[in-house]
């Protein structure tokens, strides 16, 4: 009996282990999507703390580089090569924003909130241009009040 009730408690720690491992978002660079042209599929991904996020080059012609000011205090900036995919793990809390460099004008941008979105009013304050200006602030509405 002794022996049942070890193993089920090694059992249920292993699970419990499991449970608390990082999560990988993908997010697509696509010409065309569910949500018009030039878009990263989703735009919009909550993640936790020490989650990754792999940009992946569907259609070719894409990257994806954080916004200036619209990533936390702390956090490393990054910038993926065009058609290639890049994965970068987010450890601070926060929202990050994001672009396909050659598409931006047209929109195509996307908001990760990684745990509470600690820098909301920062990114809010950052200026855009053309379509990512419209595509922003419905993506920044999305964002759950109250954390």
């Amino acid at each position: 009996m002794k022996r049942v009730v070890a193993a089920a408690t090694i059992l249920a720690a292993l699970m419990l282990a499991g449970g608390a491992q990082a999560a990988d978002h993908q997010i697509q660079m696509l010409n065309k999507g569910e949500k018009g042209t030039m878009v990263f599929q989703p735009d919009f991904v909550q993640a936790a703390p020490g989650d990754t996020v792999t940009f992946v080059p569907t259609d070719k012609g894409h990257d994806a580089e954080s916004i200036k000011g619209m990533i936390p205090d702390g956090a490393e900036p990054f910038k993926g090569k065009i058609s290639q995919s890049i994965t970068v793990t987010l450890d601070k809390e926060g929202v990050y924003g994001v672009k396909c460099t050659p598409h931006y004008g047209m929109g195509m941008v996307a908001l990760i909130v990684v745990g509470k979105p600690v820098n909301l009013e920062q990114a809010k304050a950052v200026k855009q241009s053309g379509k990512a200006k419209k595509v922003f602030e419905a993506l920044l509405a999305e964002v759950p009040a109250g954390n």
